[in-house]
């Protein structure tokens, strides 16, 4: 992987124990300045204690580091739980010189268990050493579960004359549905920004991104998304424009995160864009494409390369929206398969169907109802993804 830095930023990732395999567990970022700070997290009822936690500091909107582990969730732990999670921001905030309350915590991995939080307290030292401009390689293989590959993407923007640079690492293959990120995703920059610029650019990223993509339906209890700005190379964002031109990069780095995502997903061999048109409002668009994207036939029907197009009117006329069968126009790609609710015929389902032969592709659905639009990134289901979740913690 190429070298990857952000001006006043260093990172790491090492082993810690906490995985049995012995793979890198254990990631650090730390900011040499004190630095703006953003973050959402997930809307899932049952929430991690590093959740709870980080929910809490983040209203300051200022930050310092952030540890994360993989390998443990550290989620329906009780109490200990969250003496747990402050001892792991106690211990990166001794170790680095830090105000404890600008630390903080993510973890990954499997739910219900007590964290070791001795291994990483033991593994700190090790860590803060390893810390390095250009250790965010590292950082995103430490925090891997079930992905097959590090996610790590690089942006860069100017303002003012100057240049600056965004990073962003994330994981995610399981437990993906949008409701705020289904993942664990770090952002850092060396622009200046208030937390409340980053806060309203973070919020709109997410939205067009990880808030479009969906794997298997289900939300995750430890998802965080943060964003860390520490004005190191000197570009301020001062201007509307300037902070409209920082979103556009943030956005696109968190959607090319959003579909390596997918692509990595458990189990998956097709990724498939939803793309709902002609609907009455925005809103009424994204509930249709939501519908179809999560059908657990729809997804089966491409993995199998069946161009089962019933399936997918099916699952729109379910959404909850009025609509009109008798004007739905369907399409695979550029193949037309329905036209005014009624099936092409055999010709075009034979195209469709080498369409679908395709490890990636667009599935379009005309509502014929009004001018709006939106898109949602899905994949097929395969049984490599139930082997895999019926082995998870065997």
């Amino acid at each position: 992987m190429a070298t990857v830095e952000c001006l006043g930023f260093k990172s790491a990732g090492i082993p810690a124990g906490l995985k049995k395999n012995g793979d890198p567990d254990l990631g650090l970022i730390y900011s040499a300045s004190p630095a703006a700070a953003a973050a959402v997290f997930t809307r899932n009822l049952v929430q991690a204690a590093p959740v709870l936690l980080c929910r809490e500091r983040i209203q300051s909107g200022r930050c310092r580091a952030i540890l994360v582990n993989s390998g443990n969730a550290n989620c329906c732990t009780g109490q200990q739980g969250m003496r747990d999670a402050v001892a792991m921001s106690a211990a990166a905030a001794a170790a680095l010189g830090v105000d404890e309350d600008q630390v903080l915590v993510a973890s990954t991995g499997v739910i219900g268990q007590p964290l070791p939080v001795e291994k990483i307290e033991a593994a700190l030292p090790a860590l803060v050493q390893k810390l390095a401009p250009d250790g965010f390689p590292r950082l995103a293989q430490a925090i891997m579960t079930t992905d097959t590959e590090p996610k790590l993407v690089t942006r860069r923007g100017t303002a003012g004359g100057r240049h600056y640079t965004i990073v962003a690492v994330a994981k995610g293959a399981g437990m993906i549905r949008p409701d705020m990120a289904t993942m664990l995703c770090f952002v850092c920059t060396d622009a200046e920004l208030s937390a409340a610029a980053l806060d309203r650019a973070l919020r709109r990223a997410v939205d067009v991104s990880f808030n479009r993509i969906s794997i298997d339906g289900d939300t995750s209890t430890n998802d965080m998304v943060a964003l860390m700005a520490n004005g190191r190379s000197g570009a301020r964002l001062a201007t509307r424009e300037d902070e409209r031109d920082f979103t556009g990069l943030l956005e696109d780095a968190l959607r090319e995160l959003a579909r390596w995502i997918v692509r990595d997903g458990e189990g998956v061999n097709k990724t498939a864009e939803i793309c709902v048109q002609g609907a009455r409002s925005t809103d009424e668009a994204y509930r249709v494409a939501d519908t179809i994207a999560h059908s657990p036939l729809v997804k089966t029907a491409f993995f199998g390369q069946d161009a089962n197009w019933g399936r997918i009117l099916a699952a729109a006329g379910r959404a909850g929206i009025p609509l009109d069968p008798e004007r739905l126009d369907l399409y695979f790609d550029d193949v037309q398969m329905v036209a005014g609710g009624v099936g092409c015929g055999p010709a075009a389902e034979a195209q469709a169907t080498a369409v679908l032969k395709q490890a990636a592709f667009t599935v379009t659905l005309d509502l014929n109802q009004g001018a709006a639009a939106a898109r949602f990134l899905t994949c097929d289901f395969s049984p490599d993804y139930v082997h895999i979740n019926a082995n998870y913690r065997t």
